[in-house]
């Protein structure tokens, strides 16, 4: 590739295991993190990579990535830029269709290539922590291990929804949008979006449930 002055640009291809998509304001996919030998990287995602990816792929799913390195010679940054990203089996996993291709056997026993996860997204940012937001995750993760749906659902955290006064926030895997949750309110919502007959929420607690559907 070309070279100027200041910047050098060359081709690079990338192997690792996938760690965790980087989201900006709550919902925009921005990139990445590979693990490799070399370490964890960030790498950004060409504009067509960011509208093609499922967000279920399980972390821990064997990766290659192809794309271009920038070398800033003034500063010493180096970005990496996705064009191609790939199983590292040859099993594609851009999602070209309605669902991506069974991803390829995994070592991770907790990882199992043949579910992809459901997402609840809860905003990490100090405002809504302050308003119980750590709590709420807690309450999150024990609502999961007591139905059963660790290797079904994953919590991921993100930035700043917008919604800061209206703290702690999140979103369930259909998109809708909950505010001002509380710790004691979890089990009563997991059930309303799982439909979990096992264990029967106080009706009380669904009435509490303060759900906003406001825009971003």
């Amino acid at each position: 590739m070309g070279a100027s002055s200041s910047m050098e640009i060359s081709e690079f291809s990338l192997e690792g295991r996938f760690i965790d998509f980087v989201i900006k304001d709550g919902y925009k996919l921005k990139g990445l993190m590979l693990g490799t030998h070399e370490g964890e990287s960030y790498i950004k995602l060409a504009k067509h990579l960011r509208a093609a990816f499922d967000l279920r792929l399980p972390p821990g799913t064997w990766l290659q990535v192809v794309g271009y390195k920038k070398h800033d010679l003034k500063d010493g940054t180096v970005t990496l830029k996705a064009e191609r990203v790939m199983a590292a089996r040859s099993e594609i996993v851009i999602q070209t269709a309605t669902s991506v291709q069974e991803p390829p056997s995994i070592d991770n026993a907790k990882v199992k290539p043949a579910k992809t996860k459901a997402t609840i997204l809860v905003c990490q940012k100090s405002d809504c922590m302050k308003r119980g937001g750590k709590a709420v995750c807690q309450a999150l993760e024990a609502a999961l291990s007591d139905r059963g749906l660790e290797d079904q659902v994953t919590i991921k955290g993100t930035g700043c929804m917008k919604n800061c006064k209206a703290g702690p926030n999140l979103v369930m895997p259909d998109k809708t949008r909950h505010s001002r949750i509380q710790a004691t309110q979890v089990p009563a919502l997991m059930d309303k979006h799982f439909g979990d007959k096992s264990s029967e929420a106080q009706p009380e607690n669904l009435t509490q449930v303060a759900i906003y559907n406001g825009k971003l």
